[in-house]
């Protein structure tokens, strides 16, 4: 029997006036340790909660189980959180919505649905029971189960509550229901900002409207219904502003609203990494990085952006350089996708020093099981020239390889020229069951084309359509061409380029080209760079490759015509660049380039190794360091 205080205390006035003080501390104390086992996530604590709440006598005390149901929950212990719900004998609303978001929480979808119909039974459900179940359906991922739960809101009159509708919406847009999201939006009697939120949201993750004006007449909709997009809205709309969609305008306006606004702060530091990442996407990574030095905290997703911002601009040096700020000046730990961001770099600049240091602490933060990690790694240790190190890391069994883990390492031995191995991986990987996707091919038959395996990579083109009923991209087509310009197939390129089920683009007439340069075809090469031409007037690369074909048959004439075609056209090269780490400083050395302190050494160094590979026989050369 449970120890009941009231009995065993004398029955006295004073005295009882005494005891329920104490048992009101008691309970504000009980109240306290189970909110400490929320936030902390605390199981010992809840268990301890738990032991003095029976022994107290509160056990049948609604508000303390209703902490101790969502206490077990957080520490995903829905079993035990299931035990304290069913020994209460009078439930209240927020038991029962505290029992299903439990459910909710632990990513358990059958069990509340079951819920709901004993609730209906009891009592009536609240908006909050039908905004969980909404979402709960969404995750589940059955549009017919959400359709009858949509009609049984319509049957209780929920649907006149906006938090209900947002719900269904939200749901709607987990199936990819674009209509049944506008249905609801249209019927709802009143919208909050929320409602106007979800919908854009789902615009701009469909990517149907990226240039469409719809979105856009959207907000300024939203707008004219007194309606005032807060920072979730101009996290939705900043990414449809970047590169490519033509609305980098937009995106200087909204820039100004979030500043006006003072949107961006505290809590909501992802509106700045939003604006972070579109100036980055904009090719202006200079103003993503004036926003990121003007803020005055920066947690790891800011820093991750502003990383990311510097690869995908080809800057991999500062992007190392922030990588080590992050951690050393605010003590900022990089979280996976942090590594994923910054291994890119390193194999931009065949860091493998600075990619093992990475894959070290990759190991000692625990982040080496993730698969997007893994993967980054893998492609990284390929790129730096160290197969080895990639297969190890491909071999792990830490982690779940999916399709891309076996596209890294299928394009890793491609490009360390072991086609053959790269072949084998590739049906290994269809033997496991895994589907391959465009990436995958890219891959494969780009190792075929590296040591001339013809009737293999139409082997595997042929897979592509047939087996997989993928359709062939222009990277995938590049690739064919390619394989067959390599073997001086030049003729039968042609014809594959003029059956080609996708418009040819640059990348399949500059193989093409490329191919024809090293077989001397000047017919071809003429073919191909007319069209090259046609497709990218304005691209420098194509005119100089144009000239340094000339240059090397002695035609200077036509250097000098094609070199005036880019001065009138205003067109410029950006230089190659090179780098080497040395002593963990990186260098960076461009075209014809003397910035570099030791480069008088340097170039009398690369001087003597040119006369070597040439079989000149050149004394030993000294040189004081």
């Amino acid at each position: 029997m449970l120890f009941s205080p009231l009995k065993s205390f004398p029955h006295k006035t004073s005295h009882f006036y005494t005891y329920a003080t104490l048992l009101n501390s008691f309970h504000h104390l009980l109240i306290q340790l189970l909110q400490s086992s929320i936030d902390h996530q605390s199981l010992p604590i809840a268990r301890q909660s738990h032991a003095l709440i029976y022994f107290l006598g509160f056990d049948q005390d609604p508000f303390l189980a209703t902490k101790l149901i969502t206490a077990y929950s957080k520490c995903n212990k829905t079993s035990d959180s299931r035990l304290v719900f069913d020994s209460i004998r009078h439930k209240n609303v927020f038991l029962w919505n505290s029992m299903i978001n439990g459910y909710a929480k632990n990513c358990i979808f059958k069990e509340p649905l079951c819920l709901l119909n004993q609730m209906c039974i009891d009592r009536i459900p609240d908006n909050y029971t039908f905004a969980t179940i909404s979402k709960i359906c969404g995750e589940f991922g059955d549009v017919e189960i959400g359709k009858m739960f949509h009609c049984r809101i319509i049957r209780t009159g929920f649907m006149l509550d906006t938090v209900v509708a947002n719900s269904l919406m939200s749901m709607y847009c987990k199936f990819k229901n674009l209509s049944d999201v506008c249905i609801v939006f249209d019927e709802m009697p009143q919208r909050n900002v929320a409602s106007w939120n979800v919908l854009i949201f789902e615009y701009a993750v469909l990517g149907d409207f990226l240039f469409n004006e719809e979105i856009w007449k959207l907000t300024t909709q939203m707008q004219i219904e007194g309606m005032k997009p807060d920072s979730f809205t101009v996290a939705s709309l900043l990414p449809l502003c970047a590169s490519g969609t033509g609305r980098l305008d937009y995106g200087r306006e909204i820039h100004c609203f979030i500043m006006r606004n003072e949107l961006g702060l505290g809590s909501e530091l992802h509106v700045q990494s939003c604006l972070i990442d579109m100036y980055s996407k904009s090719e202006n990574v200079a103003m993503g990085r004036h926003v990121f030095d003007s803020m005055n905290y920066r947690n790891v997703v800011v820093w991750t952006a502003m990383i990311a911002g510097y690869v995908q601009n080809g800057d991999p040096e500062e992007a190392l350089t922030l990588f080590c700020t992050m951690q050393m000046r605010d003590g900022i730990v990089p979280n996976k996708i942090s590594l994923v961001s910054i291994l890119p770099a390193c194999a931009t600049i065949a860091g493998l020093v600075e990619g093992k240091q990475i894959h070290g602490f990759a190991v000692r933060s625990e982040l080496d099981y993730e698969t997007s990690v893994s993967n980054a790694l893998i492609d990284m240790y390929s790129k730096c020239g160290s197969l080895k190190y990639a297969r190890h890391v491909f071999d792990n069994g830490s982690f779940f390889k999916d399709a891309i883990s076996w596209s890294s390492i299928i394009a890793g031995y491609g490009l360390h020229g072991r086609g053959e191995e790269a072949i084998v991986l590739f049906y290994e990987m269809l033997q496991l069951g895994i589907k391959p996707d465009h990436i995958t091919f890219v891959g494969v038959i780009s190792a075929c084309g590296r040591v001339g395996l013809i009737a293999k990579g139409f082997e595997i083109y042929n897979l592509l359509t047939m087996d997989f009923g993928i359709s062939p991209t222009v990277e995938i087509c590049s690739c064919m061409v390619d394989m067959l310009g390599r073997a001086g197939q030049l003729d039968q390129a042609l014809n594959f380029i003029t059956s080609m089920p996708v418009k040819p683009g640059p990348s399949v007439w500059g193989a093409l080209f490329s191919n024809s340069v090293i077989h001397g075809n000047s017919k071809m090469q003429d073919v191909a760079y007319g069209s090259l031409l046609q497709i990218e007037p304005e691209n420098p690369s194509n005119y100089v490759a144009l000239s340094n074909v000339n240059a090397s048959f002695g035609r200077w004439d036509v250097v000098a015509g094609v070199r005036m075609r880019m001065k009138e056209r205003g067109l410029t090269k950006l230089p190659g660049c090179s780098w080497i780490s040395v002593d963990g400083k990186i260098h960076s050395f461009y075209v014809a380039d003397q910035s570099h302190p030791r480069s008088n050494l340097i170039y009398a160094i690369l001087e003597n190794l040119i006369l070597m590979m040439k079989g000149v026989d050149v004394p030993n050369f000294e040189y004081s360091t």
